[in-house]
């Protein structure tokens, strides 16, 4: 019997072909973990490291826009520690089509998390708004708790 081939590339909701790479549901738990932990240690290269092969694990479209919104938060954060607010603001005006898309379509969880995402979404509209007022702002805050 031949195995059935698995996909490289999915479609985004985008429409663009993005990167998929299987991942167990405990591997992209431990990865989305070690994400916050970064994110909050202050690390955001590393969280934004830790969570790409989460996003490329899943195959679920709506999870994959809420890990990306996530990966685009932390990049933001990476251009407000180099004092570049054109790049936080190009990074979350990303992340949140992301994070809007993923609660648009009901989804409010990572593997392993849930995330308030109606107060990360307007964090982040706040910070937006001083990013384009060229103040690179102060650290988004990722609401978060772990799934029960």
């Amino acid at each position: 019997m031949t195995p059935t081939p698995v996909p490289d590339r999915i479609v985004q909701a985008d429409g663009r072909a993005k990167a998929y790479r299987p991942l167990p549901i405990a591997d992209r738990t431990a990865a989305v973990l070690a994400g916050l932990r970064e994110y909050e240690a202050g690390e955001p290269f590393e969280a934004h490291e830790a969570w790409e092969p989460a996003w490329m694990g899943t195959d679920d479209i709506a999870e994959r826009a809420l890990l990306q919104g996530l990966i685009k938060v932390a990049a933001a954060e990476v251009h407000a520690g180099r004092g570049n607010a054109a790049g936080v603001a190009r990074n979350l005006e990303g992340a949140l089509e992301r994070l809007v898309y993923a609660r648009d379509a009901g989804t409010t969880q990572a593997p392993g998390i849930v995330i308030d995402l109606d107060r990360l979404i307007a964090d982040a509209e706040s910070r937006l708004a001083q990013a384009r007022a060229g103040d690179p702002g102060p650290t988004i805050v990722i609401p978060w708790r772990p799934t029960p």
